[in-house]
């Protein structure tokens, strides 16, 4: 019997929808991303037959069943993510997906941002995207003789953060500071951001930036269809280091990128490795710093919030600038403090 194909959204709460869901997926060798928004799936009468997915503005988990490919049916999916998604305000969309892919996707508009062998494809609509962001920068190109750059997610701004900037700061002539802009924090890229600026405006070679989406946070990057962890995190990483070398370092003229030590984060032990090695490839020097100690134990920002979580504020005063200690204390910053107090994930 033929049926009608037909599409509706999918709801990851829902058992049924779930385990159709990843009965797809699985068969086309591609696992549940753990980030995902919004969810359709296209069906053949009961039979789901495809589906896709997105988190913000970046397109996840498209699948088609392999006996209904050639149909159209993978241009049908991202079209209605895509006009979902400029009803949500995005307009700028990215993906990541397998290199056999990526014809696909170019024939629908997406074009090709950086590409690691045929493991990984980053891809976006608009065909001058990564050029016209790494031109928005070099606007705020500074000359000197040494120019380094650090990329913080700030979750919130920690001592330890600021003790990174100063020492980077301290030897460099210009120093590029990017905060992450992806809202897959706790604490809002917005805040982030404002406490940064405010943590570091004594220091009159710092340039901020936001990273807008070419930077991607660790908590976001998808891996639904990478098998090995230990493999998410090196291709993550070296997608990282390419846009970083060929737009970022190269409108700025950043010979240097300073990062903190992690001696416990096995994941982020990991990712500094590769970025090393990658980035020195390239030329641009990495130099790793030492945490620093507080009372005998790295200051983090998961320090500080586990402290928050505690109701032990009074405790992140030696953790933090006084600017940061300061925003909690304000109407807006008891507001994020229950926040945080309901949030349990690393991020």
């Amino acid at each position: 019997m033929e049926y009608e194909i037909i599409e509706k959204r999918m709801f990851l709460d829902d058992i049924e929808d779930r385990k159709a869901l990843e009965l797809l997926l699985t068969e086309e060798g591609i696992k549940l991303d753990k980030n995902l928004e919004y969810t359709v799936g296209i069906y053949s009468g009961e039979r789901l037959i495809g589906t896709g997915s997105f988190f913000k503005n970046t397109l996840r988990c498209l699948a088609v069943s392999r006996e209904y490919q050639g149909l159209g049916l993978m241009n049908r999916i991202a079209s209605h993510l895509m006009n979902e998604e400029y009803q949500r305000g995005y307009t700028h969309i990215f993906l990541y997906t397998k290199g056999g892919a990526a014809e696909t996707f170019k024939d629908m508009g997406f074009y090709e941002i950086e590409r690691i062998k045929d493991v990984l494809v980053f891809m976006e609509n608009r065909k001058n995207g990564i050029r016209e962001y790494a031109e928005g920068l070099y606007a705020d190109k500074v000359v000197g003789d040494s120019i380094a750059s650090i990329v913080v997610n700030a979750n919130p701004f920690t001592l330890g953060h600021q003790y990174l900037i100063e020492k980077a700061a301290s030897e460099n002539d210009v120093l590029h500071v990017f905060v992450v802009s992806e809202e897959a924090s706790v604490v809002p890229a917005s805040v982030r951001y404002e406490l940064v600026k405010q943590g570091t405006k004594h220091l009159k070679n710092v340039v901020l930036h936001k990273s807008g989406d070419y930077i991607i946070s660790h908590a976001s990057f998808p891996s639904y269809f990478i098998k090995e962890e230990e493999s998410v995190v090196r291709l993550h990483a070296e997608l990282d280091i390419r846009i970083f070398a060929d737009y970022i370092a190269k409108s700025l003229g950043i010979r240097r990128r300073y990062v903190g030590e992690e001696p416990f984060d096995e994941v982020t032990r990991t990712y500094n490795e590769v970025m090393k090695e990658s980035l020195e490839e390239r030329g641009i020097e990495c130099i790793i710093i030492p945490r620093f100690l507080k009372y005998g134990e790295a200051v983090s920002a998961s320090r500080v919030r586990r402290y928050i979580r505690e109701n032990n504020l009074e405790s992140i005063k030696d953790l933090v600038p006084y600017t940061t200690y300061d925003y909690f204390k304000s109407r807006e910053g008891k507001a994020l403090i229950e926040k945080i107090k309901k949030n349990h994930g690393r991020h």
